[in-house]
């Protein structure tokens, strides 16, 4: 049995969720789950919850696109994955509806604009790390100044806390205790 299941977000606690509730239910969702939180935020539990309830030949319902994703290159993978997993996608506002014809032409349109994307993502990252190299500069992590790492296990030795040592030298403090645990020296306590 299929159904529509609906998708509600608000950006803070002064806004109202109801509104989008109402106008979900009133389009058939059986089922609203809902987050209130910056779409910037990757961690949306209610849209996690929704996904992993949600099966193929169900409807996802949102009342505007921009409610599912925080931008183009996000919407874009959760309408693949949306496409992968045979779920329908339903937007009240911009009267988009994959169960149609038209509907599906839309996934197709978006998943090409995703592989664009990805594309054009690509061959900037390749232009990009040519560019560099032809200025003489070599992409990348920078390799690590082994002066700095031997200087700050001395600082150590002598009782300088890793942190301390790290802020001293401009180097990561990850790097002190990870040279550390090579050397088989203890922990300050």
């Amino acid at each position: 049995m299929t159904a529509i299941v609906g998708y509600a977000r608000v950006s803070t606690g002064d806004q109202d969720i109801a509104g989008q509730a109402m106008r979900l239910e009133e389009a058939g969702a059986v089922k609203v789950f809902s987050d209130v939180m910056s779409g910037k935020s990757m961690d949306r539990p209610g849209l996690a919850e929704l996904l992993a309830y949600a099966r193929a030949g169900d409807t996802l319902a949102v009342v505007r696109l921009d409610r599912l994703g925080r931008s183009l290159a996000e919407l874009l993978a959760i309408v693949e994955d949306l496409r992968i997993r045979r779920i329908a996608l339903l937007s009240l506002e911009e009267k988009i509806d994959t169960t149609s014809a038209a509907g599906e032409l839309i996934f197709h349109v978006f998943g090409a604009i995703a592989h664009f994307e990805r594309r054009l993502i690509s061959e900037r990252t390749k232009d990009g790390i040519a560019a560099a190299r032809a200025k003489g500069k070599r992409p990348g992590r920078q390799p690590l100044d082994m002066s700095k790492v031997d200087a700050a296990i001395k600082l150590v030795e002598a009782r300088i806390s890793p942190t301390d040592a790290a802020r001293q030298l401009g180097i990561g403090r990850s790097t002190i205790y990870r040279e550390m645990r090579r050397l088989g020296i203890e922990r300050p306590a």
